[in-house]
């Protein structure tokens, strides 16, 4: 795609004034980082940092058959869920291949009446995932809307992260419970905030009307620079899901990969229910053979990158799906996937980086892990 051909969230020519370096990503224009990765990694771990997610896709599920349909097109239970109670989960093929890794919400009104459901996916996969919804509804009585144009969405990331935001809303998001959310106002604008996150800190994300997100950003960002933070571009958001262990699709998660390979043993509920690609995934539980996700930890400077071979007495045992020099540790990180007999935390593997071999020890995931 050209310059002018990718798409742009509502806050792309903020960024671009400000000093974005904007790139290619999944079809948008977005900020790969604005000073230095480390700075912009450094901040959101030790102050706060501000992220455009809103190339993010945004759908509504609304009508009489909305939680029955995403009950059966993710691995986790929908329908037991409670007012603005929000759930990881992942959407997955017959076979159990993941489509993509999803954020399902159950969205209320400020008066406290259910009015359906949320689902943000990934940007590369949303029209995948309109797709998939689109051939799996049948007669199902329900509403879809692909929103992601209507709305922006931020990520404010950090330890001080709801210290700042308490004092621009209108509620007490610090006895806001993780994995929660609820409409309020925001810097005098209504929004939907929710504790979650991909960084492995604490804070919460906003989703706002479109025409408010550069009102709000601006006011953030203000807040932060008072704080040490700032903007954080793609680069640095990348270092830090890295660190928390977090996967990303297309890197830890494909069609390839089942969720139990992938360790996400947590997002899925097998007992009692019926969801495409269940009983695939049941016999992924059985199958002790199939290669696991790993982290793993390098010796030297050198980051191995997305495709390495991982071996173990020079005999090939999985590969590298993402790899970077964590700010955090000061030294090279990696997940992968290795055979079974290669995974216990420990082990002693080598990674090919570009024909040379570099020791890695296998690492317990995530690497991160924020104070409490």
């Amino acid at each position: 795609m050209t310059a002018e051909t990718l798409q742009r969230t509502p806050l792309h020519d903020w960024h671009a004034a400000h000093g974005g370096r904007m790139v290619d990503f999944a079809g948008w224009s977005m900020p790969v980082q604005y000073s230095s990765i480390v700075e912009e990694h450094q901040a959101t771990r030790t102050a706060v940092g501000l992220f455009d997610i809103s190339h993010m896709g945004r759908l509504l599920l609304d009508g009489p058959d909305a939680g029955a349909l995403i009950d059966r097109l993710v691995t986790r239970r929908i329908l037991d869920m409670n007012p603005g109670q929000v759930r990881y989960a992942l959407v997955c093929n017959a076979d159990g291949g993941v489509l993509d890794d999803v954020l399902v919400y159950q969205v209320t009104l400020p008066s406290g009446e259910l009015s359906g459901y949320g689902m943000v996916v990934n940007a590369s996969n949303r029209e995948k995932i309109v797709g998939w919804i689109a051939q799996q509804r049948g007669d199902m009585d329900l509403k879809v809307q692909d929103a992601t144009h209507e709305y922006a969405m931020i990520a404010v990331q950090g330890p001080r992260a709801i210290e700042m935001l308490d004092g621009l809303c209108e509620c007490e998001l610090t006895a806001m419970r993780y994995y929660t959310g609820n409409m309020t106002t925001l810097c005098d604008c209504r929004v939907f905030f929710s504790r979650t996150g991909y960084t492995g800190e604490d804070g919460g994300e906003i989703i706002c009307d479109a025409g408010s997100a550069v009102h709000i950003w601006e006011q953030l960002a203000a807040k932060a620079a008072e704080l040490g933070g700032g903007p954080v571009g793609l680069a640095a958001r990348d270092t830090l899901r890295l660190e928390a262990g977090m996967p990303l699709y297309g890197h830890e998660l494909s069609e390839e990969i089942n969720p139990i390979q992938a360790g996400l043993d947590f997002a899925v509920n097998l007992r009692n229910r019926e969801f495409i690609g269940r009983d695939a995934i049941a016999a992924a539980q059985r199958d002790n053979g199939q290669p696991v996700r790993v982290g793993l930890l390098l010796d030297g400077k050198r980051a191995a990158r997305e495709g390495a071979a991982i071996l173990r007495d020079d005999e090939p045992v999985g590969h590298v799906t993402s790899g970077t020099f964590s700010p955090t540790f000061e030294r090279p990180i990696a997940m992968g996937y290795v055979k079974p007999t290669a995974a216990a935390p420990g082990t002693t593997l080598t990674v090919d980086i570009r024909g040379s071999r570099h020791p890695a020890q296998v690492s317990p995931l995530p690497f991160y892990q924020r104070g409490k």
